[in-house]
């Protein structure tokens, strides 16, 4: 069985691209959206920061968990049903989280909607490699990221005024907003990519194969750890940023949403590189160069704080810098290892983005 013709399903380019984005987008959105109502949570609860800081280890440890199984399964039955399945549980575990009477229960909530979470990007990525080529697949990603970036730049503002004019349990609120239209969207426009059903796909020893293969393909492993490295440091930067700017450095939470805005923005501006880039140097020339601002970032970040430079700026600067390069290395590193393996050759393109 031959992969669907997207055009001949009503998914035009532009169409992917805008799925892309919104599967892709909820990422942010969960995460950056209440960042400035971490502390104004950890208040009200009686929490301590760690246990707030878990609201997000959480969400993102079973967010990496659950793609294990979610993989697989959009192999299994396809990537619609998984979708709508796992759209369905981020919205209702968002609308749980935002009604959460403990840090107890919210980090509960949180950590479901990280399975969730899961669900989105997991098929996001598969629909890349069941329609593109790993060259043309990240030319499609850049794309869509940039529209990741544009919601980027605009959640953590909106949770600021939220926050700041109502509560933080409005900010959670949008975030389950934003998972009922994805919903919507997904089941009105999304026709099944999946070239084919995989009956073994759930079966153990297949499941111990693919990984033994997989992670026996050197590209799937450098790419892999570019990708996991980039996003750990993000993670570090998202889970810390908000208490020092707001208690540190005395920031409103709106002041706040402003600069994780020009962060976002940042972001936008490399995703746009990343597609210049890659049509001058090809995939392992890109991240070369992006490699180099996250450098850049992390190390004067470090040399300011250990200079004694506690500033807004001092965090901010090197912030655009590593936030510059991690928009080059996601359109790169994310349909990279979904590329040629030893056991399963990359299919021919069966939708082309120009540009």
């Amino acid at each position: 069985m031959s992969p669907p013709d997207p055009a001949r399903h009503g998914m035009s380019p532009a169409v992917v691209v805008l799925l892309l984005t919104l599967l892709l987008g909820i990422q942010p959105i969960t995460t950056d959206l209440y960042l400035p109502a971490l502390p104004t949570l950890q208040r009200e609860l009686g929490a301590s920061m760690s246990a707030t800081q878990l609201t997000l280890s959480a969400l993102i440890i079973c967010f990496g968990s659950a793609q294990l199984v979610l993989g697989p399964l959009a192999d299994r039955f396809g990537r619609r049903p998984v979708l709508l399945a796992g759209l369905s549980v981020y919205t209702l575990a968002s609308i749980a989280a935002a009604l959460a009477p403990s840090i107890e229960a919210l980090i509960g909530w949180r950590a479901l909607q990280g399975a969730g979470m899961a669900a989105a990007v997991t098929c996001a990525r598969s629909i890349v490699r069941d329609l593109f080529a790993p060259q043309e697949g990240a030319r499609v990603m850049s794309r869509a990221l940039s529209g990741l970036g544009v919601i980027a730049m605009a959640s953590p503002i909106v949770g600021g005024i939220a926050v700041q004019w109502l509560n933080w349990h409005a900010a959670l609120l949008a975030v389950a907003i934003f998972g009922a239209a994805a919903l919507a969207i997904v089941a009105w426009r999304y026709e099944e990519t999946a070239p084919a059903r995989n009956p073994r796909a759930m079966q153990l020893a297949a499941l111990a194969g693919n990984w033994r293969s997989v992670l026996a393909n050197p590209t799937f492993r450098a790419w892999t750890l570019l990708s996991g490295f980039a996003y750990g440091a993000l993670f570090f930067l998202l889970a810390g940023t908000s208490f020092v700017y707001i208690g540190l450095l005395g920031t409103s939470k709106v002041g706040y949403g402003a600069i994780m805005f020009t962060q976002s923005f940042a972001y936008f501006a490399g995703t746009f590189w990343c597609r210049r880039l890659l049509q001058r140097h090809g995939l392992r020339g890109a991240v070369q160069r992006g490699a180099w601002l996250t450098l850049a970032g992390a190390v004067s970040m470090a040399g300011f704080a250990l200079a004694g430079l506690h500033s807004v700026w001092a965090v901010m600067l090197p912030s655009w810098l590593f936030c510059i390069g991690h928009g080059v290395h996601q359109p790169c590193g994310q349909p990279a290892p979904s590329g040629p393996s030893p056991r399963r050759p990359a299919p021919p393109p069966r939708c082309r983005v120009s540009g």
